[in-house]
């Protein structure tokens, strides 16, 4: 078992920390406090191929494997949570439900734009009245001929504001329960669908999450994903290939925060010396960076459980579970650690400590993590 990034891993991871350092970390502060995305930003991480790092070359992406995304996502969160799940989303839940269930003609025409940086996706799951029971949506698609009639409206869809193509899931048989889901590409062009605006939140602020209305949306029968009934299960997989990108999310929130941290009790000083001078600080630090070690190997196992076309599902729940926790627990810390100045805006742990706390919510509650877990457990 190897635990080592290879040579291509880690130049990309160096890439990534690089231009977190130079190009996101400046714009972070001032993102989270507009509550607004930078688009100039944006663009420069689609030309840098951040959009389309596990997918093939041949359809424009960068040719690499999960783990390599992964590193991505952490060292990009390090600096601003909003940043990673915009990638994430993007990429593990739009992109990936086209690359796995697409047809190749849907791939060519959706697919290719998303990998390559033209285009932006985003997954329409979540509803009012339907958060963890996917089986209780309510947007419903009706066949008409050649195209389904959507109606209903979705809630909390990360990328919305910009984004420009959707995966939406909706009913198409309400009697069937979870087996009458289907999928659907749908763009935003498409009349009769209505985005909203930011929804104010704790954290995560400058990432795109509004809620958006469908009314008599009409979708060419051609841009349904898979076959009519499949949509749950389209939906699940992409929520397991998901779970790892949060996880890897959490690790870069709580390993950010721990650098800040460690940075600041080597400068700060108390009853005449530096807070790091001291064994209680000392032993809170040691605790924390071997929390974050054991929560990132658990997102490498999982990435490569997919990569090795495994069952990931347990070990995808499994570092999401394990990852948010350790991020709200590192990022709780932290701010102590600072006191005062953590508290404060002026120090980035306070933002670190509110984009945790998502981790724990969206893409399967921790509750929800503990039900896939419990599910698939077995004497060893």
């Amino acid at each position: 078992m190897d635990f080592k990034l290879n040579k291509q891993q880690k130049l990309m991871q160096e890439l990534f920390r690089r231009f977190a350092e130079t190009e996101i970390k400046p714009l972070a502060r001032d993102m989270d406090e507009a509550e607004e995305y930078s688009m100039e930003l944006l663009h420069k991480m689609q030309a840098q191929g951040f959009f389309g790092i596990p997918f093939k070359k041949e359809y424009g992406g960068a040719g690499a494997d999960t783990l390599s995304y992964t590193l991505c996502i952490e060292e990009v969160s390090k600096v601003d949570a909003s940043s990673g799940v915009t990638i994430s989303v993007h990429t593990s839940l739009a992109a990936a439900c086209i690359h796995d269930y697409g047809t190749e003609e849907q791939r060519q025409e959706y697919l290719c734009p998303l990998v390559s940086g033209k285009t932006v996706g985003c997954f329409f799951l979540t509803e009012p009245n339907a958060g963890s029971d996917a089986s209780g949506l309510q947007t419903s698609a009706v066949r008409e001929g050649d195209e389904y009639i959507l109606n209903g409206s979705k809630m909390f869809t990360t990328n919305a504001g910009f984004a420009d193509t959707f995966i939406v899931i909706a009913v198409t048989d309400k009697a069937q329960g979870s087996e009458g889901l289907s999928a659907f590409i749908v763009q935003r062009d498409t009349p009769g669908l209505s985005i909203g605006a930011n929804i104010p939140r704790m954290g995560i602020r400058a990432a795109s999450n509004c809620e958006t209305s469908f009314e008599n949306v009409r979708v060419p029968a051609k841009n349904r994903l898979g076959s009519e009934g499949a949509g749950f299960s389209i939906a699940m997989h992409a929520l397991d290939g998901g779970r790892i990108g949060i996880a890897a999310q959490s690790v870069g929130i709580a390993q950010g925060a721990f650098n800040e941290a460690l940075q600041y009790v080597k400068e700060r000083k108390q009853f005449g010396r530096p807070i790091n001078a001291f064994q209680n600080t000392r032993f809170q630090l040691a605790d924390m960076q071997t929390k974050i070690d054991a929560a990132r190997l658990m997102v490498w196992r999982a990435a490569t459980m997919k990569d090795n076309g495994e069952n990931y599902a347990t070990a995808a729940a499994m570092c999401k579970l394990m990852a948010s926790e350790t991020a709200n627990d590192v990022t709780r810390k932290c701010v102590q650690l600072l006191g005062g100045y953590g508290y404060s805006r002026e120090y980035p742990v306070e933002r670190m400590m509110r984009d945790a706390k998502i981790t724990e919510i969206y893409e399967g509650t921790s509750e929800v993590m503990k039900m896939v877990i419990y599910g698939s457990l077995k004497s060893k």
